[in-house]
């Protein structure tokens, strides 16, 4: 009998410290009318960051223990825990190692995702499939999680961009979908446009490049908007061709939160109602690997998805990385 991975239950955390947009007009002063700009650009009015004493691993324990939660399991039911995120604890060990202890998921085994604000539906993607194929994997912990502020020059514009948090959701294995088809796309010759270039092999952390600044997250040039108005649409149709379903089968899409225009632009490319797309960034900012996976936490409990709803979901991020997946919920 065929083993298809379905959502059981999902959670989310977002941090209590507000960032408005009015803090950031004056933090970002020396950039006159940023703020206005990137506001009407992305629909964005705050954000929330973490305790400055809090590392990304503690964002995701505790939207990791409400998924949890909801799907009534422990964290010792856990097989195997998918961490996705490009602001991990450290460089190594993986972060979802540390959550494993922080959760108590004693018998899970671990792996980060690190495909930035593509990471969700990846390791979503990647669940399914070792779900699957292997009868013995019986719950699965996905989590994404974002805590780039830290990683931050706190009077660098594209501060805008960093809020805090963390989405989860608990798979288990079905004889009907759940899971109906993933999608992926990349293009490495934007690997220099946004990143932190500093830290790693390529130039490892020294005094110089703390002092230049590379050991912080720097976006040196602006992405073409085409790379998500026509890369979305592109994800979209290929989870429709290979799922076997119609744009207007979707009860609901949700995208990367980062620009509500890009959304309202795509919706209408695909001929799909607005209303369909639901967004979270006006109220929860853009919060990277987390928001995809937070976006489908509030669509649930706030009901606009359904019993039964069919959901894609499509991340993109810097690199860049492009993935998407289609869920029918049960």
């Amino acid at each position: 009998m065929p083993r298809y991975a379905t959502i059981v239950g999902t959670g989310s955390y977002l941090p209590e410290i507000e960032i408005s947009n009015n803090r950031l007009r004056e933090t970002l002063a020396h950039v006159p009318d940023y703020v206005d700009k990137m506001e009407a650009a992305t629909g964005i009015l705050k954000r929330w960051h973490a305790p400055d004493d809090w590392a990304t691993s503690d964002l995701a324990r505790r939207a990791a223990s409400q998924a949890l939660e909801r799907a009534h399991r422990k964290p010792e039911d856990l097989d195997l825990i998918i961490l996705g995120t490009d602001s991990p604890d450290f460089i190594t060990p993986a972060t979802s190692v540390v959550l494993q202890e922080k959760l108590g998921a004693k018998n899970a085994g671990t792996f980060d995702v690190a495909c930035a604000c593509a990471s969700f539906p990846t390791g979503l993607a990647a669940a399914a499939g070792l779900i699957a194929t292997n009868p013995s994997l019986k719950t699965v912990l996905v989590v994404g999680a974002y805590m780039m502020h830290r990683l931050a020059d706190p009077k660098d514009p594209s501060i805008f961009f960093y809020g805090d948090g963390a989405g989860a959701a608990v798979l288990e294995a079905s004889d009907h979908p759940g899971f109906i088809s993933s999608a992926m796309h990349a293009d490495g010759s934007y690997n220099r446009y946004w990143g932190i270039f500093a830290g790693g092999t390529a130039e490892p952390a020294s005094e110089t490049s703390v002092r230049e600044g590379r050991t912080t997250v720097q976006m040196v040039k602006r992405y073409p908007p085409e790379i998500n108005e026509e890369g979305w649409p592109r994800i979209v149709q290929r989870l429709v061709q290979d799922g076997g379903f119609r744009i207007e089968d979707v009860d609901l899409f949700i995208f990367t939160q980062v620009r509500k225009p890009t959304i309202e632009k795509v919706m209408a490319g695909l001929g799909a109602p607005l209303e369909k797309a639901h967004t979270i960034m006006e109220e929860q900012g853009y919060t990277g690997s987390a928001c995809v996976g937070m976006a489908l936490h509030d669509a649930i409990i706030n009901g606009k998805l359904p019993a039964g709803g069919l959901v894609v979901m499509v991340g993109s991020g810097v690199g860049y990385n492009q993935a998407g997946v289609a869920f029918r919920m049960p």
